[in-house]
């Protein structure tokens, strides 16, 4: 017999990096879920990315206090910022352009991401990852 789904929450952790702090301890205590074995296989399953770099996890909990996650890669704004240099994006994007990134390191950004994206093809994953650039103030050359 399946088990009993008690909900689903989200959190954004540091890749390598999760422990029973705030605000990871907190959100997982409240719902019941082992603080500490979440740390470890979160650990475990992102010790080959970038340590630090923020993973959006979704976090599946189940009535028995076990439960599962799903590890999605680092959002697109991180590695447009890290491509581009930046600390952060634009402050009025659209009006000023903070930085440039070439289409070779969009691409690259748009295979690493493409599991994660609604995207059928690499072109069509390449033209989400140039709309975020352009949101965030950095100009595609």
């Amino acid at each position: 017999m399946a088990k009993k789904l008690a909900g689903t929450m989200k959190l954004q952790v540091p890749a390598g990096q999760a422990n029973p702090s705030p605000p990871v301890g907190p959100a997982l205590g409240q719902r019941g879920i082992n603080i500490m074995e979440f740390c470890k296989a979160f650990n475990a399953k992102t010790q080959d990315l970038e340590p630090g770099a923020p993973c959006p996890t979704v976090i599946t909990y189940y009535q028995d206090k076990s439960f599962s996650m799903d590890i999605k890669t680092p959002p697109a704004s991180y590695f447009l910022r890290k491509a581009a240099k930046l600390k952060s994006g634009a402050s009025l994007p659209g009006r000023e352009t903070v930085a440039t990134v070439s289409v070779a390191q969009v691409k690259e950004i748009a295979e690493a991401k493409m599991k994660d994206l609604n995207a059928n093809d690499i072109e069509a994953a390449i033209k989400i990852i140039m709309g975020s650039a352009r949101s965030m103030g950095i100009e595609v050359k």
